[in-house]
């Protein structure tokens, strides 16, 4: 997710240029915050309810990452839009889609990670 921020602002929208203090320190702030973000995804996408209702992996990452997604938009927006100016409804509309997509990302790798490195295999499990 780090990283597709990273492409999404530094090289797509070239956000990281109209930075006024040290990207050094922003780029560091900006990966302990995707940290955080990590791991409020991956407890989202443990969360029992989720688990009981959605069994496969993968599909549950991409709801997870789909919520976490959202909710990180909107809060992005209401703190955002308060300190910026000529917003318009384009720019609101492609930014949540961003947000969610990137959460998303990560919501599909947990799944897979969680696929392929943790769920054990029975046939492995009951050999003889």
């Amino acid at each position: 997710m780090y990283v597709a921020f990273y492409f999404w602002h530094g090289v797509f929208l070239n956000d990281l240029n109209r930075i006024s203090f040290s990207k050094a320190l922003f780029l560091g702030l900006a990966a302990l915050v995707y940290l955080v973000i990590s791991f409020l995804l991956y407890r989202t996408y443990e969360s029992k309810l989720l688990s009981k209702y959605i069994p496969h992996a993968i599909f549950r990452g991409v709801v997870s990452g789909f919520m976490i997604g959202f909710v990180l938009f909107a809060l992005v927006t209401v703190l955002g839009i308060s300190f910026t100016k000529n917003v318009n409804f384009t720019y609101i509309i492609a930014d949540c889609a961003w947000q969610i997509a990137e959460q998303v990302i990560g919501g599909v790798i947990i799944g897979l990670g969680k696929l392929i490195i943790f769920e054990p295999i029975p046939e492995l499990i009951h050999r003889d």
